[in-house]
């Protein structure tokens, strides 16, 4: 449906989300797509499962009007929740472990949320076992957004059927998507392959924590013994989300790509600087699963990736490491080009 110009509230912009082509960085015999989930309006692909939870809790009666909603995130999630908690009305507290980036606490403040932060030994698992510990006692609601069905449900009535709309007058060879709480896999996939059966779907993890690749069964509310740390925040928990497993379930994946941090990190900065395409190191990883599938498709074929989020969540991870805030020596000689407006030397200098 045509894009409306007057909203009636912020929830109404989630979804809808516009898809790209890859110009410089894919091979030529090739076309590859992006679809930029960062044109929701908190920035990711999360604010669809965050509308989706809240919606289908309302309708269920599990949310009741005023209570607090409780939920553990990487950050993505806990800032999409906070805006639909604030936009709604309701308390809004998250669980997140101290080594995600500390910009993604202060926006969920910055949103009138709490961030309960948890010890980085603990892991994923240690947030979302102190968001059910926080329900219980205190009688808030748990969005439980790696097992609510909501989650991948909402995908298969939005991002899937937008892909389908997008595509209609043209192939699709090829869905690329990485996985955080598997909803976006599991609910994006079966609609496509519905829709499209020679449509491959090509799962993507990180190269060190290969939990699915690796075959082993995930024992619930325990890390899984494949899991290493990794920089691809937001991407692989420390489990097996069930979201996922639904998706697996379902006989969905036609491919696994591994990609590593440093891959994903140099793949977001192309992107940024050779597309305008500013986004994470998730959607880096993304993007680098997605040129390898490239590399080997055959000529004339049809490549669309997932770019999950905005780099501005990232800048104090190593996307950022090697960007000053200061000038460099070639700025400063920029600057030193002509007379006006030049800042003094340091004092120390």
């Amino acid at each position: 449906s045509p894009r409306k110009a007057i909203y009636e509230n912020v929830c109404e912009l989630v979804g809808k989300t516009p898809v790209v082509k890859i110009n410089k960085l894919a091979p030529e015999h090739v076309e590859l797509y992006a679809k930029l989930e960062y044109f929701n309006p908190l920035s990711s692909v999360k604010d669809r499962l965050a509308l989706a939870i809240i919606e289908d809790a309302e309708k269920k009666g599990a949310l009741k009007p005023g209570q607090t909603v409780v939920e553990a995130s990487s950050g993505n999630t806990g800032i999409a929740l906070a805006m639909v908690c604030a936009a709604k009305g309701y308390p809004f507290v998250c669980t997140m472990a101290e080594s995600f980036s500390v910009e993604r606490r202060k926006v969920m403040r910055g949103l009138g949320a709490k961030v309960i932060v948890t010890p980085a030994p603990q892991k994923g698992t240690g947030m979302v076992k102190k968001a059910a510990e926080l329900a219980e006692e205190h009688g808030w609601f748990l969005a439980s957004q790696f097992d609510n069905e909501a989650n991948w449900a909402y995908h298969a009535n939005t991002t899937g059927p937008e892909i389908l709309v997008d595509f209609s007058d043209r192939q699709l060879d090829y869905y690329v998507t990485g996985f955080g709480t598997g909803g976006t896999f599991t609910g994006a996939s079966q609609v496509i392959k519905q829709a499209r059966p020679d449509c491959k779907v090509i799962l993507s993890e990180p190269a060190n924590a290969a939990m699915v690749s690796s075959g082993e069964a995930q024992v619930p509310g325990e890390s899984h013994p494949a899991w290493e740390p990794h920089p691809i925040q937001g991407w692989s928990p420390d489990f097996i989300p069930g979201n996922l497993q639904t998706g697996l379930g379902m006989d969905l994946v036609d491919e696994i790509v591994p990609i590593g941090g440093e891959e994903a990190i140099q793949t977001s900065k192309a992107l940024a600087t050779q597309e305008g395409i500013f986004t994470g190191i998730s959607g880096g990883a993304t993007t680098a699963a997605a040129l390898k599938v490239c590399e080997k498709a055959a000529p004339g074929s049809v490549v669309l990736c997932m770019i999950p989020d905005t780099a501005e969540r990232y800048l104090s991870t190593p996307l950022f490491a090697d960007i000053l805030a200061e000038m460099n020596e070639e700025e400063e000689k920029i600057s030193k080009s002509t007379p006006s407006a030049q800042l003094p030397p340091p004092e120390d200098a």
